[in-house]
């Protein structure tokens, strides 16, 4: 009963944690309006969460061995569940981000040491159970945070975002209080290392910013995404020379050494690309360019998500039985790539049902790759390696899905420019039927009382407005080919996996 209650409760830490990626996206706009500022400056409440992420994750082990697992742990409870308030108190949109960052901190350890924790409570012939339990919440999490969030928003107000985590973290913190202990494999941990913590801080600190704000501000057209990219170079560079020549890293980067986890190091770096750019591409989509509510685009997503707890199951089942992982991986990925094509062909008269099941073959094959992929990633290592590989590939994940995000929107900005210019190009006295629809609207507004001018203008205006959402319609389709092309340029890289006989591997989740 006690497991039961601790695997309940460390697996509502990591869904509360991945929910927060993603609840604030719908309601920056109405933070812009109640904080005075704009939606630019506003965009760093998202930017500043996933910086923090990205930087805490690969230290997890680390702090976890150095504090003690379960105070780490319990610690970060309580700073994600106290800066969460703070959050929701904010009276500045600067204020905002810092509370932001420091709740990002804090969230880092409810997803790796917890995932380390649901391994640990289930013996080594049940970790294919444990995996798909745990892959159940941490697939719902960023799914319904958009709906979550706007359906908070809508009926209350943007601070409740953040409100709502309180009572959730401070019941996690009791129960694992009373319930938490320590690793079965107990280590100690070296002298702190300032230089790499450091080092690690300003390199993936600059990185993320980067990715996270190039886009909006014309990449290196602005001097301090020159700067950050410089700092970046120079950071990782110094911190893996660093974390490679002492004894005691705050990231084993050795455990790389294992060929199995560097290669899905990789795949799991493009699977974050794959995940996080369809999260973002297929709302805007929806929203943009087919006049869906925020609540009908939140509910697109939910049939996948549910469908994926049975792929997460079943994928979990057939590892044990011997099914190659690599079969499944590549099965998951050829899925998410029927996806892509998809919707690469959708038109403007696209409907909620068209897409809903385009998004089931995302949610089943990304389930279908998540438990084999980190199974892979885990098997050649040491058991007393485990926590920092898996850290590791969560800090891929997260990059993965920095770039992807990064990658899409530079993606969609030029191809639809590239679109409207080749669109407008055709819009000449030579082509009758842009004539003839210049015609009829011309027409229709001189019926409704206009001059000729006036309805040449507005007519005007019309064909103008229906390039651009045709322009856009192309772009879209052209950033979900890209992003499958991207997933079948990561297939030959399985082939480089060695195989070990006769042994299953071990199953541990990462967040997916």
């Amino acid at each position: 009963m006690k497991r039961t209650i601790l695997l309940i409760t460390v697996i509502a830490a990591a869904v509360m944690e991945l929910i927060d990626t993603s609840i604030v996206n719908v309601a920056l706009s109405h933070m812009s309006g109640n904080l005075g500022s704009t939606l630019e400056d506003t965009s760093w409440v998202i930017t500043s969460y996933a910086i923090a992420n990205v930087i805490i994750i690969p230290m997890t082990s680390f702090l976890a061995l150095k504090l003690g697992r379960r105070n780490y742990y319990i610690g970060s409870v309580i700073a994600f569940t106290f800066f969460s308030f703070m959050c929701g108190q904010a009276s500045g949109i600067w204020m905002l981000v810092f509370f932001r960052f420091m709740q990002g901190l804090g969230g880092g350890a409810l997803l790796s040491v917890s995932q380390a924790i649901v391994f640990e409570l289930f013996p080594k012939e049940k970790q294919n159970v444990a995996s798909a339990i745990f892959g159940v919440g941490v697939f719902l999490g960023p799914t319904i945070g958009p709906t979550l969030g706007g359906f908070i928003t809508e009926y209350y107000s943007w601070p409740w975002i953040f409100y709502i985590n309180i009572p959730i973290g401070i019941t996690v913190a009791s129960l694992c209080y009373v319930l938490l202990g320590e690793p079965k494999f107990k280590q100690t941990a070296g002298n702190i290392d300032w230089t790499g913590i450091l080092l690690l801080a300003v390199g993936i600190g600059s990185l993320q910013t980067v990715l996270e704000r190039g886009e909006i501000d014309d990449w290196f057209d602005a001097t301090y995404i020159i700067w950050l990219s410089v700092a970046a170079s120079l950071g990782l560079s110094l911190f893996i020379w660093w974390e490679l020549k002492i004894k005691s890293p705050v990231v084993n980067l050795r455990v790389l050494k294992s060929k199995n986890l560097s290669i899905a190091a990789v795949v799991t770096f493009i699977s974050g690309i794959g995940l996080f750019s369809s999260v973002f591409l297929t709302p805007v989509f929806a929203q943009r360019l087919l006049n869906f509510t925020p609540s009908q685009t939140g509910l697109l997503l939910l049939p996948g998500a549910f469908l994926a707890i049975g792929g997460l199951i079943i994928s979990a089942k057939l590892l044990q039985k011997g099914v190659s992982p690599l079969f499944m991986i590549t099965t998951g990925m050829m899925l998410f790539v029927l996806f892509s094509w998809q919707m690469s062909r959708l038109n403007l008269n696209a409907s909620a049902h068209d897409i809903t099941i385009f998004l089931i073959f995302r949610g089943v094959g990304l389930a279908i790759v998540t438990v084999p992929l980190t199974a892979l990633a885990v098997s050649a290592l040491e058991p007393k390696d485990i926590p920092q590989g898996a850290a590791l590939n969560n800090m891929m994940r997260q990059l993965g899905g920095s770039v992807g995000l990064a990658m899409v929107n530079t993606y969609l900005h030029n191809r639809n420019a590239l679109h409207r210019s080749d669109l407008v190009s055709n819009i000449t006295e030579y082509n009758p039927l842009a004539m003839q629809r210049l015609t009829g609207y011309t027409n229709f507004f001189m019926s409704k009382g206009f001059t000729t001018f006036d309805a040449n203008k507005k007519a005007m205006g019309l064909i103008d407005a229906g390039i651009g959402r045709q322009s856009n319609l192309l772009s879209f389709n052209d950033a979900y080919l890209l992003v499958g092309a991207v997933f079948l340029c990561a297939l030959p890289l399985l082939f480089l996996v060695t195989k070990k006989k006769g042994s299953k591997p071990q199953v541990i989740l990462s967040d997916h």
